[in-house]
């Protein structure tokens, strides 16, 4: 990331309705950011979360401008649906995980994706009905 990203002014201004603007005007820096830069009309991507991997960090809930996390505790049969090494780090980390309750929400702006630190997150194209 450089030090001075340009980010566009309307993008901006969704960046300041995040839980935590300064982490998402980093993210929106990152060169590597997937997506549409919140240009995608709402429900056309989603983020999807490898439990694998999830740590309930949140920084995707501190990052996102439309509110799609919220951090939750894995299932029972989430959590033994797990590997064994990825029911360790469940158990090190409080079986916390990502949830995204308003995934339909999401307008593909991969700052989610870019403020993971475990890389738990990718965005998929839902496909148009």
């Amino acid at each position: 990331m450089n030090g001075n990203p340009t980010i566009d002014p309307s993008e901006s201004r969704l960046l300041d309705g995040a839980r935590d603007p300064s982490k998402s005007r980093r993210a929106a820096a990152d060169p590597q950011r997937p997506g549409e830069h919140c240009r995608a009309p709402a429900g056309a991507w989603v983020p999807f979360i490898d439990r694998e991997k999830c740590e309930g960090k949140k920084e995707c809930v501190d990052v996102c401008p439309y509110s799609v996390f919220e951090l939750g505790t894995l299932t029972d049969g989430e959590f033994s649906s797990l590997s064994f090494v990825g029911q360790m780090k469940a158990r090190r980390h409080d079986r916390k995980t990502a949830r995204t309750p308003k995934a339909a929400a999401c307008r593909a702006c991969g700052l989610c994706v870019v403020a993971c630190p475990e890389d738990a997150i990718t965005l998929r194209r839902e496909p148009s009905p």
